[in-house]
């Protein structure tokens, strides 16, 4: 990524944004604020507060000093005005969707997604009469063609889970744009050193904050950036939905995004070389990374992504129990949910997340018996790519 030298790196923004322009002590890093509620010293304040001449927090459940420095650091790197944090990235999810979608809405998502959040669009959104068109993912003119009369939102991931589909942001902006529709990108897979989907043109950019920007699989937190005005309509529905994150994790939180940029690096280092070595490897039928020429949107990738992440999918030309065999023969990485920690995890996806699916169901999802969703780590790639060459033999 070319380095602009009008504006601080990844790294440094990383470690300083939004907490040595504003500091809540004379400390290096921002302090645990374990409290549930603040006081005022007297009712002048507080009708300062409530006339909006003095800006400060009042109860838990709407602000926090430690989770605000959260908001800053990440409004900086994502270049976004506001950002606003939950209590995963599910929260992030619903949260948004409740607070942008109308009694009766129309909602388009991408076939390739989390399986909750295609629950929560089928289970709950029905209840409030909102009709969700699903279309195949990275496809622009599938976009163009959903779009009717009462259409609100887009919601996609980029890179989607688990075939890591790569949407052209600027045209699916440039398309929703010209009928009112607010794009939102959950970019969890991405990060903002890989890519920023606001200068893109996306409304709102999602994360699950629990995966690489905390980084370290010890925390479970989500988070919205984008426009002050639609960030501030999220932050109202947070404090009347009461999905909040507590300080510790904030703290944990802030911690972790200070190498996030060294981090990726690595990430995508040892993912791209797991993935071309993997590709070559004769047990192995397919491998779905963007920075494989294979890859069906690896064009799209080249051209926006700044890296392509750790996480690797890959098919066995194997069945169902051999893939299992596979799997529990891998030392380094530990067999869990989750992505974007410093240990690998690795997983079927059939049995991990739709092992309760019909068979019919998982195949036409694309979750065949063979799937492996690989998430990479940080240790040494050549001991990682070393087990799973091990794994492949031995099963």
């Amino acid at each position: 990524m070319s380095h602009d030298p009008g504006k601080p790196g990844d790294s440094t923004r990383a470690v300083h944004g939004g907490e040595r322009d504003r500091p809540a002590s004379d400390a290096v890093t921002t302090p645990v604020f374990q409290t549930s509620t603040y006081w005022f010293k007297d009712s002048a304040e507080l009708r300062a507060y409530q006339e909006g001449r003095l800006v400060r927090d009042e109860y838990g459940r709407y602000g926090n000093p430690t989770w605000r420095a959260v908001e800053r650091k990440l409004a900086d790197l994502e270049g976004a005005d506001d950002a606003v944090l939950f209590a995963s990235g599910m929260c992030a999810a619903t949260t948004t969707f409740l607070a942008l979608l109308p009694r009766g809405g129309h909602l388009i998502v991408t076939s390739d997604c989390y399986r909750r959040t295609r629950q929560f669009c089928n289970e709950y959104l029905t209840k409030l009469d909102v009709e969700t068109t699903v279309i195949e993912p990275a496809n622009v003119d599938k976009l163009a063609s959903a779009i009717r009369p009462g259409s609100n939102l887009f919601f996609t991931e980029s890179p989607t889970n688990p075939y890591l589909r790569v949407i052209d942001v600027r045209e699916a902006a440039r398309v929703c744009r010209a009928h009112g529709i607010r794009v939102v990108i959950d970019s969890t897979f991405a990060t903002p050193v890989n890519h920023r989907a606001l200068a893109d043109g996306a409304d709102l950019v999602l994360h699950s904050a629990t995966k690489y920007l905390g980084g370290h699989n010890d925390l479970l937190a989500g988070a919205a950036a984008g426009s002050r005005e639609l960030v501030g309509e999220l932050r109202k529905a947070v404090g009347i939905l009461g999905g909040c994150t507590d300080a510790h994790s904030a703290y944990l939180l802030l911690r972790g995004m200070k190498t996030l940029a060294l981090r990726m690096q690595r990430h995508n280092e040892t993912g791209l070389h797991v993935a071309r070595t993997l590709e070559a490897h004769p047990r192995v039928r397919r491998v779905w990374y963007p920075g494989l020429a294979s890859h069906p949107d690896h064009a799209t990738a080249t051209r926006i992504m700044h890296g392509f992440g750790g996480v690797v999918s890959f098919e066995l030309d194997a069945d169902l129990e051999t893939t299992m065999r596979f799997i529990d023969r891998c030392r380094i990485p530990y067999i869990a949910p989750s992505l974007g920690g410093v240990e690998s995890l690795i997983e079927m996806p059939v049995v991990m997340s739709y092992w309760d699916r019909p068979r019919e169901e998982r195949l036409r999802l694309g979750i065949t018996d063979s799937l492996v969703r690989l998430s990479c780590g940080i240790e040494d790639a050549d001991d990682l790519m070393a087990d799973l060459e091990q794994a492949l033999a031995g099963c």
